[in-house]
């Protein structure tokens, strides 16, 4: 059977993913650039084997279908950024990511961790490089890039925790579940404009910037 790599002693516990970080409020949105996988359908079908595989745990939220994402770069919240500096962003996007190519990555047994149950994709180095592409883009606009440039860890969450549950009571109910690796293309990044008012990630709107494809 396969093993999930927590490399923690069995009392140690996950916290609570939700608490408010600075500047964000219930109603509040804010501007990220994220790789989505609304349609997706390879990460739809690990995805759900996973989600069934951790049902009965009632301290993790599963992530639906639709918020799934690998978290790139925050920008900033809507109500304090001007709407030319993301069309700046954009452009300056849509210019530096066409210049990278599409690729593909694996997603295949989840990690847990202190506030999620998640995937680390592989390969990293592509995801960097789109990451380094937007950053690089915020910072023709602003003087940097919110955040910082070293320390990224592409990765894609399935539950978050709300509560405290030990990590051995995670990882026992990932390794029970068996389930094929999924390949997933990446053609595009997206920005969007989320939320967390539901204990989960939403968002109502993106704008999908292209990778050259040929």
């Amino acid at each position: 059977m396969n093993t999930v790599p927590v490399n923690v002693s069995d009392e140690e516990l996950m916290a609570d993913h939700w608490w408010w970080r600075p500047g964000w409020r219930v109603g509040r949105r804010g501007y990220a650039w994220h790789l989505t996988f609304r349609d997706a359908p390879e990460v739809h079908r690990i995805a759900e084997a996973y989600r069934l595989g951790l049902k009965g745990i009632a301290a993790l939220d599963p992530v639906p279908d639709a918020s799934l994402h690998l978290t790139m770069q925050h920008v900033g919240f809507t109500d304090e950024i001007p709407e030319e500096d993301m069309r700046a962003m954009v452009s300056a996007a849509t210019r530096r990511l066409a210049l990278l190519p599409a690729f593909d990555v694996v997603i295949d047994r989840p990690v847990v961790t202190r506030e999620a149950v998640r995937w680390d994709v592989l390969p990293a180095e592509p995801v960097a490089a789109v990451r380094l592409a937007i950053r690089q883009a915020i910072a023709e606009v602003w003087p940097a890039a919110p955040g910082r440039d070293d320390g990224f860890v592409p990765h894609m969450s399935i539950a978050y925790s709300n509560a405290a549950v030990p990590y051995s009571t995670v990882a026992d109910a990932l390794a029970a579940v068996v389930e094929p690796p999924a390949v997933v293309r990446v053609e595009n990044a997206d920005l969007i404009v989320q939320h967390r008012d539901r204990r989960m990630y939403e968002w109502e709107q993106n704008i999908p910037v292209w990778l050259a494809t040929g």
